[in-house]
């Protein structure tokens, strides 16, 4: 199987560019553009230099001793919150402002759930001196506001959204229709793989460099330069697509995703889109979509506002459908413990988000051979306040 995007912007059956037609000449020629900018060598040794000098990549792939003896593998975590900003996704966004002002975008504008995308499209925009306007739902303005303090820093404009159940999904429609009212001079970085055609493509490619890393690394730590299972929390899909996508057509490689199951995937407050959606159009892609009956978008639920979205990027959904990944739906409570669990065991707080991989370790079996590589997308520092309102759910890790 192939598993990457085609000719026409499609995975499999999922893709494609749904947009209004305001839109259409600014998806077009992105789409025109882009390959031949990111493949040429000026932009590769740029984008090179930024990640190495001003991210701080490579990012290290570390033994959890403790969490292996737990688990029964050698696990390596890729360290991803050790990047600036604190996530994989200044990455992307390194790679998307630089294609921005190649094709002579003077305002930019971006989507962001936990912040973290927007923190990292606001540190770019300061890097680069360009205009950024930042759509974050009012939810997650409040419950994500040390980061909403840290794009205000940063000199971007936060602009709360109140439509729905105000967090990503909705943060995503804001920033689209300001897109329609402003297509000469806007670029709009997309933090996810999701929206159309080639941003899916395009965020793939940006995060890639974690699963290039990985195999230089597993090949000076292991010997070989394949893990047994890679293993990464899912919502959108970056870090998922960063971290499995050169290991993709590997089939000794199993690859675990984690989405997020909210309250249980049998009740109306979840996210698991893999498992409760059905085939729709989303924000400019056909892919799968939580919706009712009729095709109204429902709304997601879960405590940590990166997963918080009805939707998964085009590339994920072929994936899941072509049973290529497995795919599992991780609770709330799951993910708190989880979060805790790593915090005591190896000293590392993670992101709400990536304590959802952490928590998908308890739900497969393992050999003491066997090499699993799990990716910690962001670290914790923004979800402190979650954590602690939410340690009775820890178990023993909550005793303090």
């Amino acid at each position: 199987m192939n598993y990457q995007v085609d000719e026409n912007g499609f995975y499999g059956p999922f893709g494609g560019a749904y947009v209004p037609e305001i839109l259409y000449k600014c998806v077009h020629d992105l789409q025109e553009a882009y390959r031949p900018i990111i493949e040429s060598r000026e932009f590769k040794e740029e984008y090179y230099q930024l990640l190495r000098d001003y991210v701080g990549r490579p990012s290290p792939l570390y033994l959890a001793k403790r969490m292996s003896e737990r688990y029964n593998c050698r696990l390596y975590l890729k360290r991803e919150d050790l990047n600036h900003t604190g996530a994989h996704k200044i990455n992307n966004t390194i790679g998307q402002i630089l294609l921005a002002r190649k094709m002579g975008k003077k305002r930019i504008i971006a989507e962001t759930g936990a912040g973290q995308h927007g923190v990292a499209t606001a540190t770019v925009c300061a890097l680069m001196g360009m205009q950024c306007e930042i759509f974050m739902g009012a939810t997650d303005v409040q419950r994500q506001h040390t980061n909403v303090e840290r794009m205000r820093m940063l000199g971007a404009v936060v602009h709360p959204v109140r439509t729905g159940n105000m967090t990503l999904s909705d943060a995503c429609s804001q920033a689209i229709r300001d897109w329609c009212c402003h297509p000469a001079d806007t670029f709009y970085i997309v933090g996810s793989t999701m929206g159309p055609h080639p941003y899916p493509d395009i965020v793939a490619r940006m995060q890639s460099v974690i699963s290039e890393e990985i195999k230089t690394q597993l090949l000076e730590k292991t010997g070989r330069d394949y893990p047994d299972c890679l293993v990464a929390c899912i919502g959108g899909g970056s870090n998922a697509a960063g971290t499995i996508y050169h290991y993709m057509d590997d089939d000794r490689v199993r690859i675990v995703l984690a989405e997020a199951g909210g309250r249980g995937i049998y009740t109306d407050f979840t996210a698991a889109t893999i498992h409760r959606g059905t085939e729709g159009i989303l924000h400019g892609a056909r892919t799968l979509v939580m919706q009712t009956d009729d095709g109204q978008i429902k709304e997601a639920f879960t405590i940590s506002a990166g997963l918080d979205y009805p939707g998964i990027g085009p590339m994920h959904a072929n994936m899941a459908l072509q049973k290529r990944t497995e795919v599992l739906a991780i609770n709330d409570d799951e993910a708190i413990r989880a979060g805790y669990e790593l915090t005591r065991m190896e000293g590392i707080i993670p992101a709400i988000e990536s304590a959802h991989a952490i928590a998908a370790l308890q739900h497969l079996q393992f050999s003491p051979e066997q090499v699993v590589v799990l990716t910690v997308s962001g670290r914790g520092d923004k979800d402190v306040e979650t954590y602690l309102n939410n340690k009775d759910k820890a178990g023993e890790y909550g005793r303090f």
